[in-house]
């Protein structure tokens, strides 16, 4: 994510249904300290990076913005990166070897747009307030995804994506909005099939329309 992208992200204000408790990302970051003390930097942030570069990589692609209509803005940009997050962290949550690396691949998230805004030149007294809102509205679009996936049936799902992915538009696209759906229904579906093995070793295999 570029650092004008990341400005824009910060600086606009989104309707975040956040339910999800703040102190899960700190514990993350003490997690991921943890983890390097025993086990070495090497062992999870490799393949964690990996499956970022490629979370990042499938949230660029075209059809998302212009068949779904997702904004092509800083926060639609940033609301892909999050779905697709979403559904590799879920599958690796499955395990407890997969839990490990899904907590470290959500801290890398986070320490990157950390390390963006230290680059734009934000004091470090701000950075943390500017992280802690962005942690939050990462942890509640997750939460919100989850509470949507429990129900059968793709309304819940429908109207998550319309809170956040399609916020602020004077009207909603309705045909953009079922295609997300069905896109990122499919897409959880796809991932749900992945191996552990597979996941961790920082390789995924998205579904493309």
């Amino acid at each position: 994510m570029s650092a004008q992208c990341l400005n824009l992200v910060l600086s606009t204000k989104t309707a975040w249904d956040i339910t999800y408790n703040l102190p899960v990302f700190y514990e993350s970051i003490f997690m991921l300290k943890k983890i390097r003390s025993l086990f070495g930097s090497d062992t999870l942030e490799v393949p964690a990076r990996a499956l970022y570069h490629r979370i990042v990589e499938q949230a660029r692609q075209r059809f998302l913005y212009e068949e779904f209509d997702v904004p092509d803005t800083a926060n639609g940009r940033f609301d892909m990166i999050v779905l697709h997050c979403y559904c590799v962290m879920r599958r690796l949550k499955q395990t407890p070897e997969g839990f490990k690396l899904s907590q470290m691949l959500a801290t890398i998230l986070i320490d990157d747009l950390d390390r963006n805004l230290r680059e734009m030149g934000v004091g470090d007294l701000s950075v943390g307030k500017k992280v802690k809102r962005i942690a939050e509205g990462f942890y509640g679009r997750l939460d919100a995804y989850d509470e949507a996936t429990l129900n059968a049936g793709t309304e819940d799902l429908s109207r998550a994506l319309e809170r956040n992915v399609y916020f602020g538009l004077e009207a909603k696209p309705e045909k953009g909005v079922e295609a997300l759906t069905d896109y990122f229904q499919k897409q959880i579906d796809n991932i749900d099939g992945a191996t552990i093995d597979h996941l961790s070793k920082g390789l995924i295999d998205f579904y493309s329309p």
